[in-house]
């Protein structure tokens, strides 16, 4: 089945910047597509192309990346006439109209809108959902796993005001049985601790950060951690509801040499008057992340470390049997998760489709950690839409994990309701991650 037009336009985001939607349209009818936006994006992502003419959106315009699939990619892909259930050749195609190691040409936002749509209409022309259409080009086993979800329930560092450096703290259902029990128990968790923020922190500390989570003027990670543990015993969940954090420390990393190492670590950053003489370095703080796994449940940290600071996160994978998530190391690329298996700096992959920019790519990369017996996580941006494909990708990758922010604001529950359908139309046809998330594949 051929590819009878592709038309693309901008839209906009959660934060409300513009972003690239694209139609495929084919005999089977139009197949849309959103792309995400980060906020924390790491040197390494391939290229979101914008248009940066201040006058228009603060320079964040995306009408080329729009251009360039209307001129460039779509015609292309019209005449190139390739079946569109092979995922493989269309993204290669596109890929090779663009040319580029990080999709500076077309833009891996153009380039991946397309990649998306063109997988929804190959699901539909073997008239299958989206996540077995995924599970066929991955080859991976039955049954379907549902994934546990990791919500961000306390915003800091970059999507929130206040002090807290570390950006995410998570609460992870790993002790329920169900997907189902899993959103319930996150849920009623998020709700006692909001209530909770507002009481101890004032009504403005009930406000949320870019991706739903409460964003109160924490200064430590303690203070955030012992508010979590509060509510997860205040919800009955004790034992069965983890804990997990992404530091993003690339956002306050200092002074490092040319190789990216020895560095500091700034955990004052957001004030312009920081002392630099309390800045850590990466021993200090792995010692903090030492501490704080000993004192309290957390299962799963990641960008622990800066993207280039590589000595400091094998040192922290050899000290801690706990879950080390690359992301800005990784970027969801093959070249840089060959580089972290060769040097065992991370345990699991952060799968972003849009720091890499295609469909196969993204599984590439999904299939190269788990190669390694990594776990891999699949992931939203904080800039995120109401397309809901992250959680299709992630029950068709059998990966086991998802991330997509609180319980909390629509563009972020809708990934979660449509994990709450999936679940439905399996039924024992899948089973629950549990505490089994990292090792999904054996299950």
């Amino acid at each position: 089945m051929s590819i009878l037009k592709v038309h693309a336009r901008s839209v906009y985001d959660s934060r409300g910047n513009p972003t690239v939607e694209v139609d495929v349209i084919t005999e089977t009818g139009l197949h849309r597509a959103i792309v995400p936006s980060g906020a924390s994006t790491g040197i390494h992502e391939a290229l979101e192309l914008r248009d940066k003419d201040k006058s228009k959106w603060g320079g964040k315009g995306v009408l080329t990346a729009v251009k360039n699939v209307n001129e460039i990619i779509g015609p292309a892909l019209v005449a190139e006439n390739i079946d569109v259930i092979d995922q493989n050749a269309i993204d290669g195609f596109i890929l090779s109209l663009d040319g580029t190691p990080n999709k500076s040409k077309l833009g891996a936002n153009a380039l991946l809108g397309v990649s998306l749509a063109v997988a929804k209409a190959g699901a539909a022309a073997k008239k299958i959902p989206l996540y077995a259409h995924i599970a066929e080009l991955t080859r991976s086993k039955k049954p379907y796993v549902l994934p546990v979800p990791f919500f961000n329930v306390i915003n800091g560092g970059s999507h929130a005001g206040g002090a807290l450096a570390f950006q995410e703290f998570m609460i992870a259902p790993t002790g329920v049985e169900t997907f189902s029990e899993a959103l319930r128990a996150g849920a009623e968790i998020y709700q006692i601790l909001k209530s909770l923020t507002k009481k101890k922190y004032g009504l403005s500390a009930g406000n949320v950060g870019d991706e739903g989570g409460v964003a109160p003027d924490i200064g430590t990670p303690e203070e955030a951690l012992d508010l979590i543990t509060e509510s997860i015993e205040k919800a009955g969940y004790t034992g069965k509801v983890k804990i997990a954090m992404d530091v993003a420390s690339s956002e306050f990393y200092k002074e490092a040499d040319e190789s990216g190492e020895n560095g500091k670590y700034d955990l004052d950053f957001k004030n312009d008057n920081s002392d630099p003489s309390k800045w850590i370095t990466s021993q200090q703080l792995a010692d903090k992340y030492v501490e704080l796994i000993a004192k309290y449940p957390i299962v799963s940290i990641e960008d622990p470390f800066a993207e280039d600071n590589w000595s400091a996160w094998s040192a922290l994978v050899e000290r801690v049997d706990i879950q080390i998530v690359g992301d800005d190391l990784t970027v969801t690329n093959p070249t840089r998760i060959k580089s972290a298996i060769e040097q065992k700096s991370c345990n699991a992959l952060l799968l972003k489709v849009n720091q890499i920019g295609t469909l196969t790519e993204s599984i590439q990369a999904a299939e190269d950690s788990f190669g390694d017996s990594w776990g891999v996580m699949v992931s939203h941006r904080s800039g995120e839409t109401e397309d809901v494909t992250i959680s299709d990708i992630v029950v068709g990758l059998r990966a086991g994990q998802i991330k997509t922010g609180a319980p909390c604001r629509s563009e972020r529950v809708a990934k979660l309701n449509q994990l709450l359908r999936i679940e439905e139309e399996l039924g024992e046809q899948a089973i629950y991650a549990g505490e089994n998330f990292r090792k999904t594949r054996n299950l």
